[in-house]
């Protein structure tokens, strides 16, 4: 596995955690947690997308 794989993983891996919490967030929590989870879902595509970027330029 080459340094693109590794990011290409670690960017699936990211994406599907973020959504996941943005989805606990939504529909599990109702109160204020909810927004925590879906804020640390958001962050969590902010990275997968920092991630899919560099995949070409290492």
């Amino acid at each position: 596995m080459n340094k693109n794989t590794i990011l290409g993983w670690a960017t699936l891996i990211m994406i599907v955690m973020g959504l996941l919490l943005i989805a606990l967030g939504a529909f599990r929590y109702d109160d204020v947690a909810g927004w925590g989870f879906a804020a640390v879902g958001v962050g969590f595509l902010a990275n997968a997308w920092v991630f899919s970027s560099l995949k070409g330029r290492l």
